[in-house]
């Protein structure tokens, strides 16, 4: 009897702890040997603590698949901020990714090198490759994912509002003589979401075949990333291209998805997101995944 209580109180502890690692989200590194020009720092361990993830040296994306059964084919890269020194990721990576999978929308968590954290080798053409690297290898996966390569946007949050404008306002077309098949794929993102994207890289024009855009920021944020996001508006305006944007009267800057403030248009600009999704009909459900 004492065996048997032994054997059931070891199942009782081993089951959830192998269900909580099944239920882990998948890390794809972008580059199996590492980003080129540096493969010998992809086994350099990064740094967390608190909010904050840091030493990016092997960029990845973090898979977040919506509940069994409630795919629509939507996916989107979500883009952390952090001012390029640090990624704030379990804020405007993993809420955001675990809201996006209440909708129906595959999300993945993108980590990018960043250039102005003490003593980076990197530059900002790193982390635009990152950006591109990561919307092609997900469109290259759309089968193995299940997603619509036709529905792939991206989501930034402050500099990560500013690698959204690195990638959207090219065609974002591969190298077709590239070795690697995933060089060879788009990487334009289908439509766009900045949340007080950050103010630099903000083009001067908007080519007028650039995908829908989604804008929310604060009037008092500290930052001006609100007149970053107001000169984005008129830019999208000027180039005709569908735009819906939000200021919010007070929330300052960095409210992430809203979950920590006391305003509640704060509390509730991930429901607008979600609005323009579906009134985009980006979160409707395909007859069939490709």
């Amino acid at each position: 009897m004492t065996n048997l209580r032994f054997h059931c109180t070891l199942i009782a502890l081993v089951l959830p702890a192998l269900a909580a690692a099944q239920q882990q989200p998948e890390v794809i590194h972008l580059w199996p040997n590492g980003a080129p020009g540096f493969e010998s720092r992809k086994d350099e361990p990064e740094q967390a603590k608190d909010y904050w993830v840091k030493n990016i040296n092997n960029p990845s994306i973090t898979v977040f698949a919506p509940p069994a059964g409630k795919a629509n084919g939507c996916a989107v890269l979500v883009v952390p901020g952090g001012g390029f020194r640090e990624l704030v990721f379990n804020r405007e990576g993993t809420q955001a990714a675990e809201f996006l999978n209440g909708l129906g929308v595959t999300a993945y968590v993108l980590k990018y090198r960043l250039p102005k954290q003490v003593g980076s080798p990197y530059t900002m053409e790193d982390v635009r490759r990152d950006a591109y690297r990561a919307l092609r290898l997900v469109r290259t996966r759309a089968g193995e994912f299940h997603i619509d390569p036709n529905r792939i946007g991206i989501l930034g949050f402050s500099a990560g509002g500013v690698v959204v404008t690195m990638v959207a306002f090219d065609k974002g077309d591969g190298d077709p003589s590239a070795a690697d098949p995933i060089d060879r794929t788009n990487g334009r993102p289908d439509f766009e979401m900045m949340v007080y994207p950050g103010k630099d890289e903000i083009p001067e024009v908007v080519p007028a075949d650039t995908r829908p855009a989604f804008l929310v920021a604060a009037n008092d944020d500290e930052y001006g990333c609100d007149q970053a996001a107001l000169a984005l508006l008129e830019e999208f305006r000027d180039a005709k291209v569908s735009v819906e944007a939000h200021f919010i009267a007070q929330g300052k800057h960095g409210f992430n998805m809203g979950d920590r403030s006391s305003f509640k248009a704060i509390n509730h600009w991930p429901d607008r997101m979600a609005d323009w999704l579906s009134d985009r009909g980006l979160l409707r459900k395909a007859d069939s995944t490709p």
